[in-house]
């Protein structure tokens, strides 16, 4: 039933020449209508010819086939558009073919296989594609459907030939007469024949209608001779009617080619490049695709060179295409097609040509992109992915990721080798040059060790030794910053590595033209493992530069530096490992090389990052910032993945960094000692601004002492520098040796300064002609004016001067500083410094004992002399028994005091913490010196016994003396005193003791007049008033 339905429809679709049984439109190829065709012809008036039998069945056919098509040129052709399914399907033919996406409406040969109209029509094609899946009872239903379709069309046939015979006929006959006439024209009929009838001849029939077939009788005269036919008729002699035109033909045609050839020929060239530019125009993306690649290429367009060649590969896999199925088809090519074909081929030559071109080109900028000189890494961050993506683009058998990661790697191992090398030579040559240098004079290394003390601090060490800090430091962080390092560089790489083997990097990246690049986006197992070993063999490299910085000696062989380049080889482009500002650490001059420093047993030959004659000020400063990025560095090594994972580098990596701590450790101490030595020429007889009493050696060497402890501290516990736990875990509590050593170092600066304050105090300065005392008076020129710094100076040529000056200072190292230093030691370094403190209190005490007796014993011997000389002189012992004067050697006595005090009060000024008390303590011991010189010189005085003037006398001088100094009388002075009083009553009888007895109150008025009139003399002695307020520094500067 539905093939039944399929059919009808099919008519109706053919009948009407329509593709849709349900248009909305009529169909732009049926725009002329038959009807008006029909009008147009029955308009023209003319005369009905003989051979009208013929005129419809020529000129109209449009009635022989429902359905049929036309033909490019207009003409009508027998195979329809469209034709049912010869089986009875329900899908037309055409509706089938499309269904299987075969071309049957482009490709019209292909598409006449089918139709059963057509004559090419393939019965084993059709089956094979129309019904490939039918099964045996579908064919035998199909056959059954042929058969009846057959007999149909049979029984139809059958009745419009009885119907039309009689047209039949008449046409057969006119085509006969036609043909006759044509052929026998020119020849000449015989008389004798009877005359033809009107039609020219006589037809009879039989006709059999079963077998529709018929005969046809002609009956004609008698034949005579057969006359010569004319050079028109159409006969093969005459060459059918052309053999009497034939020479003027060709007369005419060679006279035409000569006058109208070279015409003709410009217009077949015209016609000829017309058809040439049209097919140009036609594929004109073809011609141009090459040229524009060449210009994508020269401006570096690679965005456009992948578009241009995918272009190109759809043009060529459509024309491989294209012939493959012209090839499995057993077709031939269009001229169209095989022109398509070579201009098609000629471009992808062409284009693939330049496209390996452009891939060389990408593959040397993809490896020689890591030496491009840059400031920073991220302008060219991506370029390396663009250029990758590129190449995966065009195709390329190549993995380029793995190869940008292995040119990465070997431009890192080489610029890791390069700058280490390099660098470690360019650091033995400023270490040799500074060895075989003169050691630095003490004085002049003491400025430096002043300066630590100044608001605006100067160099710290001279230019040469700062020179070679700085390259030290510059190269740690050349190797160790994560910014502008190689460990940055190495970290980058392993990132980007990780990135590409967990594939997450690959995202962004093309997979080529149909993925044919998509193998390239995983990397092996093998190349995954090869990137983890290269990485922990550049981390390697790096720790065994530092390595060789900080643990090991130093190098003796230079003579890389002089490598020498093979003759005609082009020197390679300064990249930034050997650039002046990042790579070269100083200026070296190859043309002069320091010889290898001689072993002198100086601690510094077996340190390489240590600056001979550096001191300790300007080590602490360097190394605790190299220790700090030590730290931080080696827990960034340690923290990448395949470093973390490994067996041994770890391990090595805390080796290194507990060994280059204590190397810098034991580095400082070593300075720190040799700076101790330069101690006693720290003192430059200037007051201090805060303290006058004083002068700046306490500020100076407490100042120092903060740095150096600030920088070992920093040195020994610098993990506290780092946050990351990692670096933070690589850093082992510091041992005890360690800690012993510093504690030892400190102990030791204390008592070196003590020391040398002393030997300053005693030895005095040098002359003024010193060159050093010129050199101390310029630096201390350039903190201020010479009013203000002559406000500060001090006679240091007087010996009391610098005595006063040495006890005041001590006392505040007593009282202050050291207290103040072992305090921050033990909070810096947690430890008790118990018996480093007992032996600095005995030391200081020791040493302000001898300063204290090295100032007073000049004075106390000249008192002593004085009232031992005056007690035993002969006119001692007044005349009479009523004395009214004290001895001479009393006045001289207490003017040595009153010359003390005067000396001691404008030296160590009034008013502070540290003037008062010493004045006290040195007038009374002055005191107590002076009575027990008494005590000593009445006991020695010939005769021992005293009369009652003597009694008198001495009586007078002791109580004078002792009244005058009642400030300053101690505990000690009031038992001397009493003891004297006990001697002298040995010494007399019992009338003169009543005697003076009776005399005291004499005395006292003698005593009371004499204190009146020396008041001026000795007043300094007086005890002041409580309402009376000191004198300030100021005052007292200014009196």
């Amino acid at each position: 039933m539905y093939a039944v339905q399929g059919a009808v429809d099919h008519n109706i679709l053919s009948y009407y020449n329509l593709q849709d049984p349900n248009p909305l439109e009529w169909p732009k190829d049926l725009d002329d209508s038959e009807d008006e065709d029909d009008n147009a012809k029955s308009q023209i008036r003319r005369s009905k010819s003989r051979y009208s039998a013929l005129e419809r069945a020529a000129s109209d056919r449009r009635t022989l086939l429902p359905g049929s098509q036309k033909t490019r040129d207009g003409k009508a052709n027998l195979v329809q558009k469209d034709e049912t399914d010869p089986l009875g399907g329900s899908r037309t033919v055409i509706a089938s073919l499309r269904q299987r996406q075969l071309p049957v409406d482009q490709d019209v040969r292909l598409k006449n296989r089918f139709l059963l109209s057509s004559t090419t029509f393939d019965p084993s094609y059709f089956l094979s594609q129309v019904h490939p899946d039918a099964s045996v009872n579908d064919l035998l239903q199909g056959l059954r459907y042929l058969e009846q379709s057959i007999d149909q069309k049979s029984a139809s046939l059958k009745v419009l030939v009885e119907t039309n015979f009689e047209r039949f006929v008449r046409a057969k006959a006119t085509i006969d007469n036609v043909y006759t006439e044509m052929r026998n024209q020119g020849m000449e009929i015989n008389t004798n024949a009877p005359p033809a009838s009107p039609r020219g001849y006589r037809h009879s029939r039989q006709v059999s209608r079963q077998s529709g077939a018929h005969q046809r009788i002609t009956s004609i005269g008698s034949v005579g001779p057969p006359p010569q036919p004319s050079k028109n008729a159409l006969r093969k002699e005459t060459e059918y009617g052309v053999a009497g035109v034939k020479g003027p033909l060709l007369e005419v045609a060679q006279k035409a080619e000569d006058v109208w050839g070279p015409a003709l020929s410009g217009r077949e060239r015209e016609a000829g490049l017309k058809a040439i530019a049209e097919a140009v125009e036609r594929d004109r993306n073809l011609y141009e695709i090459g040229g524009e690649m060449s210009i994508a290429a020269q401006q570096k367009n690679y965005e456009r060179v992948v578009d241009l060649y995918g272009q190109a590969r759809t043009y060529a896999d459509q024309a491989t295409s294209l012939g493959e199925q012209v090839a499995q088809m057993g077709q031939t090519l269009t001229d169209e097609q095989v022109h398509r074909l070579l201009v098609t081929g000629r471009m992808w030559a062409d284009v693939r040509d330049q496209v390996e071109n452009i891939k060389r080109d990408i593959w040397r900028r993809l490896s020689n992109l890591h030496d491009v000189n840059s400031p920073h890494i991220s302008s060219q961050s991506e370029e390396h992915m663009d250029l990758i993506g590129v190449l995966l683009e065009l195709g390329v058998e190549d993995n380029p990721i793995w190869v940008w990661l292995l040119s990465r790697y070997d431009h890192l191992k080489n610029k890791i080798s390069a700058v280490t090398e390099r660098s470690k030579i360019e650091i033995e040559i400023l270490r040799r040059r500074l060895a075989t240098a003169d050691a630095p004079l003490p004085e002049s290394a003491a400025l430096y060790i002043r300066s630590v003390a100044r608001e605006s601090p100067e160099a710290a060490d001279n230019q040469e030794i700062l020179d070679f800090w700085r390259s030290v430091t510059v190269y740690v962080n050349k190797l160790l910053s994560l910014t502008h390092g190689l460990l940055g560089e190495v970290i980058d790489f392993w990132d980007v590595a990780k990135s590409f083997i967990d594939g997450s990097k690959q995202k962004s990246l093309p997979v080529g033209f149909e993925g044919e690049s998509r193998k390239h986006h995983r990397l092996s197992d093998a190349g995954m493992s090869d990137l983890s070993n290269g990485t922990v063999e550049l981390v390697d490299m790096i720790r065994d530069a530092l390595s060789a910085l900080f643990v090991e000696s130093p190098t003796e062989d230079i003579s890389a530096i002089f490598s020498p380049m093979t003759n005609g080889t082009p020197r390679t482009p300064a990249t930034p490992m050997f650039s002046p500002s990042e790579g070269r650490l100083g200026n070296i001059d190859e043309t002069n090389m320091p010889p290898l420093s001689p072993k002198r047993g100086q601690a510094w030959e077996d340190f390489a990052f240590w600056p001979p004659h550096s001191n300790a000020i300007s080590a602490v400063q360097a190394i605790t910032k190299m220790l700090v990025a030590l730290g931080v560095g080696c827990g960034e090594m340690v923290a990448i993945q395949p470093v973390q994972h490994h067996n041994t580098t770890p391990e090595k990596i805390k080796r290194l960094v507990n060994a280059a701590r204590e190397r810098c450790l034991t580095a400082v101490c070593i300075a720190w000692s040799t700076d101790l030595e330069h101690c006693t020429f720290l003192e430059d007889w200037l007051r201090s601004p805060e303290k006058r009493s004083q002068t700046r050696l306490p500020t100076y060497f407490s100042a120092y002492e903060r740095t150096v402890l600030n920088g070992l501290q920093h040195i020994t516990y610098y993990s506290e520098g780092i946050t990351k736990p990692i670096a933070r875990s690589l850093i082992t509590p510091p041992s005890s040796k360690n800690i012993q050593l510093v504690r030892q170092r400190f102990a030791e600066s204390v008592l070196s300064v003590l020391k040398g304050m002393l030997q300053t105090s005693e030895q005095g300065v040098k002359s003024d002609n010193d060159e050093w005392i010129r050199m101390a008076d310029a630096f201390q020129n350039r903190t201020g004016d010479t009013a203000t710094q002559a406000s500060y100076s001090i006679d240091a040529t007087n010996r009391n001067i610098r005595m006063l000056l040495t006890i005041a200072n001590l006392k505040v190292f007593r009282t202050e500083h050291i207290p103040s230093l072992v305090s921050n030691f033990e909070t810096s370094f947690s430890v008790k410094l118990t018996e480093e403190t007992e032996k600095i209190n005995k030391q200081s005490s020791d040493i302000d004992r001898q300063l204290f007796q090295s100032y007073t014993r000049p004075a106390v011997f000249y008192i002593t002399k004085q009232i031992k000389s005056g007690i035993n002189a002969p006119t001692w012992e007044p005349k009479t028994t009523s004395p009214d004067q004290v001895s001479p050697y009393v006045y001289a006595s207490l003017m040595v005091l009153v010359n003390i005090h005067t000396e001691v009060s404008t030296t160590v000024v009034l008013g502070t913490t540290s003037g008062p008390s010493l004045l006290q303590e040195i007038l009374s011991y002055m005191l107590e010196n002076t009575s027990q010189a008494l005590l000593d010189g009445f006991k020695e005085r010939k005769p021992s016994r005293y009369s009652l003037a003597a009694l008198i006398q001495a009586t007078l001088d002791t109580e004078f003396i002792a009244q005058t100094m009642s400030q300053y009388a101690s505990k000690r002075t009031n038992e001397i005193q009493n003891e004297i009083y006990v001697e002298l009553d040995k010494r007399t009888t019992n009338d003169a003791r009543a005697d003076l007895q009776k005399e005291l109150g004499v005395m006292r008025g003698v005593l009371k007049k004499l204190r009146e009139q020396s008041r001026n003399s000795f007043g300094c002695f007086k005890r002041p008033k409580s309402n009376e307020k000191p004198k300030t520094e100021r005052q007292q500067s200014e009196r």
